[in-house]
């Protein structure tokens, strides 16, 4: 690669972002933006979080247990897709790696050597609880402007 090809490369990168048409304010699409990419970021936490004691789950009721965990990590990551559309949709940006994971996530990872079988549901329904809690307290005023038909 020559270098007048690394100059196009980079000057592609620092074009501007997408602008979508809202009729939210720019502090308002800004607010909701972070709140959307905060929730992206626990949704994937919760995701992992799921999917690791799908594949650590042991004891006598390990296969529904695992069939169970699997079916919910897969309903997990199918909203990641409905999620990061919103924050586009309104000019927001949305989560570009894992690092960026770890910066915006409120949830706590599970980085225990063992965890009993109980102990693993109870950790995912307490998670599930506090991002669901969470969200409802913070964005229920936004939730009715960001639903609304798009001008587009």
């Amino acid at each position: 690669m020559g270098e007048n090809e690394v100059v196009t490369m980079l000057e592609l990168r620092e074009k501007p972002a997408l602008q979508t048409p809202t009729n939210l304010s720019e502090t308002g699409a800004d607010e909701i933006a972070i709140e959307l990419r905060q929730l992206l970021a626990d949704v994937f936490v919760l995701y992992v979080e799921t999917k690791n004691f799908h594949w650590r789950m042991s004891g006598r009721h390990f296969r529904d247990y695992h069939l169970l965990l699997d079916e919910q990590a897969q309903q997990i990551l199918a909203k990641t897709d409905k999620i990061a559309q919103r924050a586009r949709k309104i000019s927001g940006t949305n989560i570009r790696s894992s690092g960026d994971i770890s910066r915006n996530q409120r949830l706590h990872d599970d980085n225990y050597d063992f965890v009993a079988p109980h102990e693993m549901l109870a950790d995912l329904i307490a998670d599930n609880q506090r991002l669901t809690r969470s969200q409802v307290r913070r964005t229920r005023p936004e939730y009715e402007i960001t639903m609304s038909p798009s001008p587009v």
